[in-house]
């Protein structure tokens, strides 16, 4: 096969137009990353702590802060956000205690979720409602 100017022309546009499309198109939803962390398991609605303020007046930097005892390892997702997934955390059998803060960050008003995984295989669900009156995503 002989590679024309026009066909190295045609080959690299595509390419450019390929490497420029939004990295957003590729974000997995927080659904796929819900199941994807628990392997479609059912989730409890008790055994995780999740503290978010109701109203936070900056989304560039909400303060949350997760607890669960006995879990190894607790993931967070902001629902709302262009990539779902904020965080995970995770706990060895020598950790003092299963909790953890952070601030984060949230294109607007959203559910931030949180989900543990126990040391014996089950999962927790905890969420709550932030409402954000300027947006930390570019928003």
């Amino acid at each position: 096969m002989k590679l024309t100017r026009r066909d190295a022309m045609a080959l690299g546009a595509g390419t450019l137009v390929a490497l420029g499309l939004p990295l957003r198109a590729f974000a997995a939803t927080g659904e796929e990353e819900i199941a994807a962390f628990t392997g479609g398991a059912d989730m409890a609605d008790g055994g995780i702590t999740l503290t978010a303020p109701e109203i936070a007046e900056n989304g560039n930097t909400v303060p949350i802060e997760v607890s669960a005892p006995g879990a190894v390892e607790i993931m967070v997702l902001a629902m709302g956000n262009p990539t779902p997934s904020v965080a995970t955390f995770k706990f060895g059998p020598l950790a003092a205690s299963q909790d953890a803060s952070t601030r984060i960050r949230l294109a607007g008003t959203q559910d931030v979720v949180a989900i543990a995984k126990m040391a014996d295989g089950s999962f927790a669900k905890a969420s709550s409602t932030v409402k954000v009156t300027i947006g930390g995503c570019g928003g």
